[in-house]
């Protein structure tokens, strides 16, 4: 067997993604493999304005939302960055905007040519699961390359 060489990591920093995160530096480091650190945004979308209703100035404005999801993606990522960086291990981070974040997951590890997926899962079963769905499910479904579930 061939030992995994890339491993793409998606996070949305949460402790949970950190979990998945420390799990992927330690495989990283152990096969000599480097991390991808995948952070999925949403794209802005114009608020829908029901007559009379008052919003605040800053939900339409597409220039501050994409500023803060920016942020908030950096900041996730530079936590996957840290880890690796703690466990001597190569990072690429990268931000990437689509709808549906199993998509963005799953496109990165095509572009990227990762071997490996190493993600996290809320691990939600019965009426929650169906209900919520789950980004990691649909990953699993998609994905041609092996995904490994930290829980």
């Amino acid at each position: 067997m061939q030992a995994y060489k890339r491993i793409l990591v998606p996070t949305d920093g949460t402790a949970l993604s950190m979990r998945a995160a420390r799990e992927a530096a330690a495989l990283a480091k152990d096969l000599k493999a480097t991390i991808a650190a995948i952070y999925v945004k949403a794209p802005w979308v114009p608020p829908m304005v029901v007559e009379g209703a008052a919003l605040p100035a800053e939900v339409f404005d597409e220039r501050a939302y994409l500023k803060a999801a920016e942020a908030t993606a950096q900041a996730a990522l530079g936590k996957v960055s840290a880890e690796a960086g703690k466990a001597k291990v190569r990072c690429e981070t990268l931000s990437v905007t689509d709808d549906e974040p199993w998509k963005g997951i799953v496109k990165a590890a095509r572009a990227k040519k990762c071997d490996l997926i190493v993600m996290a899962s809320h691990g939600r079963t019965g009426v929650a699961a169906v209900l919520l769905g789950s980004e990691t499910r649909k990953v699993l479904a998609h994905a041609t390359k092996p995904v490994l579930v930290c829980h």
